[in-house]
């Protein structure tokens, strides 16, 4: 099943050109981008975890330090679901004017779809993901002793937290800095 959130995402993956061509487009509009990632994309979970701080203040032609975060951010969780988020900030605060896919783990097992019978006929329909059968940090593929929450001081500098693939074993990120 393919996940389908953020603005492209029934059309095919994009390619890097493509996702340069659409942070080059926020950029000209003034809006700010940030990389977010998670191993939960439940329609309903909208934090995702940050990669880094959101870019503020781009100029025309800076698309490529946006495109640095995504190529972070993909080496560090290749079995995540990655998205870059443009916010808008022309209506007196930060609004979602653009998000978009831009990796997602090679198998997505998708949702069960689970119905209870409430009094009086009533019907509830829950969406049960599948990958959360596995603890937070050991889906789509990922092996080891990793995390089972996150290190919020991780996402602010843009270093690996202990859910990565390129966590340590003893839990420290590969540039030295450990994660609680």
């Amino acid at each position: 099943m393919r996940i389908t959130q953020g603005t492209f995402s029934y059309l095919d993956d994009l390619t890097d050109e493509e996702i340069e061509a659409q942070i080059s487009y926020a950029i000209s509009n003034n809006w700010a981008i940030m990389v977010e990632y998670t191993d939960d994309p439940h329609p309903r979970n909208a934090l995702w975890d940050m990669w880094n701080a959101p870019e503020f203040d781009l100029e025309p032609g800076d698309a490529d330090v946006a495109m640095r975060d995504v190529a972070a951010c993909r080496e560090a969780y290749p079995n995540h679901y990655i998205k870059v988020v443009c916010y808008d900030s022309s209506l007196g605060r930060q609004t979602s004017a653009l998000s978009f896919i831009v990796n997602r783990p090679s198998e997505e097992p998708g949702f069960r779809l689970e119905r209870q019978e409430k009094a009086d006929r009533q019907i509830r329909y829950t969406l049960q993901p599948y990958a959360v059968k596995d603890p937070i940090g050991r889906r789509y593929g990922n092996k080891g002793d990793l995390a089972v929450t996150r290190d919020p001081a991780a996402g602010q500098n843009a270093t690996p937290g202990r859910d990565s693939a390129n966590a340590g074993r003893d839990g420290r990120s590969p540039n030295g800095s450990s994660s609680p």
